[in-house]
């Protein structure tokens, strides 16, 4: 197994951006590879392992680069976290509106709403209420405790069209909502830190964070970056196997986090039903930018099996990769 693929299947566990993780230290190394050296580092941030991999002529330039790079997501993850307290997320979340935002909240929440109607409301970020309420009425050794009328009251609050953004505002029309962008923020973030390692001449590299990847121009050797797509399973068996120079990959799969003993629930939930789609293990979605494939790969796991390949196939230049509960695999022409 190559190092690069090792890296991704062990850093495919996604507890959503920002939970905490504590008590693991950083792991970093630099090897020289003909005229340039190979410098990476792993770190556990936004609740999961991000490795940064990047070529340069330099090993202190390269492992600058890289630096700066962390410090990009940690900036940013301050922005965009719902688990951070003084986080602009947060007081929107708390007060119901948030002004003066910064420009990448803006940014992501805007992209956000444009996915919403993309995927005919199969990406929300308004799902939050759901979310919260299985999560705490987990009970992973029985059956969820949940009653209709609970279920039914946090359903309820679940709509975009009461997510109102201006200029540098944004407010939830209805109290009691709230939003999570755990499902575009990481790739966001995985995007602007692949910036900064280009800016600072790290120009071929590879970001892994916790499934998002981004990769630019060539590892070693001038070889593409080798990548696999995470066994539903466990079991070693990668539906995937990806050659990729400068592109991006996003994978969502509900067998993280559960919420019950049945696995019926989890972190993945349908905006129109309020439940956890349960034919689908794994999507897989290749596009322009992390962020687009995050939030895309998301859309069409809501959306099940069929009809969310159709949707990606709909899209130009995308590419999806659905693994659904009994094995089957499902993609569009292209993936890979």
């Amino acid at each position: 197994m190559t190092t690069s693929r090792r890296q991704f299947l062990q850093a495919c566990g996604v507890l959503g951006l920002g939970a905490a993780v504590t008590g693991v230290p950083a792991v970093a190394s630099a090897t020289r590879v003909g005229d340039e050296y190979k410098v990476q580092e792993t770190r556990f941030m936004m609740g999961t392992v991000v490795t940064i991999t990047a070529l340069h002529s330099s090993k202190q330039l390269g492992e600058e680069a890289i630096g700066r790079s962390f410090e990009e997501i940690t900036r940013l993850e301050a922005l965009l976290s719902r688990y951070k307290s003084d986080s602009p997320v947060s007081v929107l979340n708390r007060d119901g509106r948030v002004s003066g935002i910064p420009q990448e909240l803006a940014e992501v929440v805007r992209s956000a709403r444009l996915l919403n109607k993309l995927s005919d409301s199969a990406f929300d970020v308004t799902i939050k209420p759901v979310v919260d309420l299985y999560s705490a009425k987990a009970d992973r050794k029985s059956d969820m405790a949940l009653s209709r009328a609970e279920f039914e009251e946090a359903l309820a609050l679940v709509d975009a069209d009461s997510l109102i953004q201006k200029r540098n505002s944004i407010r939830l029309n209805r109290e009691g909502m709230g939003i999570t962008l755990d499902g575009i923020a990481k790739g966001y973030i995985v995007d602007k830190a692949s910036a900064v390692l280009a800016a600072h001449g790290a120009k071929n590299h590879m970001i892994n964070a916790g499934g998002d990847i981004r990769t630019m121009g060539e590892k070693a050797g001038s070889k593409p970056w080798v990548v696999a797509v995470q066994d539903p399973e466990k079991k070693g068996h990668y539906p995937a196997v990806i050659q990729m120079n400068t592109g991006a990959l996003a994978t969502s799969g509900g067998y993280e986090v559960f919420y019950d003993k049945n696995h019926m629930y989890h972190h993945l939930v349908s905006p129109q039903s309020g439940l956890s789609p349960n034919n689908v293990a794994s999507v897989s979605v290749m596009a322009p930018s992390v962020m687009e494939a995050d939030a895309l790969a998301t859309a069409a796991f809501i959306m099940q099996s069929r009809k969310g390949l159709q949707f990606i196939k709909s899209l130009n230049g995308r590419e999806a990769l659905i693994v659904t509960k009994d094995g089957m695999k499902l993609s569009t022409p292209h993936f890979g």
